[in-house]
């Protein structure tokens, strides 16, 4: 099996910064992307920011600027480098994996996300 552990949200004041990192853990071949999505309240889930296989990188309109995604290939770890936070930005941020398991002597792709964790904008 795969866990996603998160961890690094939490409550700032508009502004400030957070730090978001996802850890990959498990019977993992190979992780082809992995990314942030987030969600508001009474809002669809929306892509924050991902990092592609060819080392490619797509931000939401919202985002560009302020926040900054990267990846620790030895780890299996993304990290979402929050910046400028603004209120409109809270919401629950989950992270989201596209990898590879070996699975009875195949290679079969897999898409997993991670149990969320909060993040919350507010003076």
């Amino acid at each position: 099996q795969v866990q996603l552990v998160e961890s690094g949200g939490g409550l700032v004041q508009p502004g400030g910064s957070l730090r978001l990192s996802c850890a990959a853990s498990g019977s993992i071949f190979s992780i082809n992307a992995m990314g942030w999505y987030r969600q508001a309240p009474g809002k669809q889930r929306e892509l924050v920011a991902r990092w592609g296989s060819g080392g490619n990188t797509n931000y939401a309109d919202s985002v560009k600027g302020r926040f900054t995604i990267s990846r620790d290939n030895a780890k299996n770890t993304v990290y979402l480098q929050m910046n400028s936070l603004k209120p409109e930005d809270t919401a629950v941020y989950y992270c989201n994996v596209d990898l590879t398991r070996y699975v009875l002597g195949s290679r079969l792709p897999y898409n997993y996300w991670g149990q969320g964790t909060q993040v919350t904008v507010s003076s």
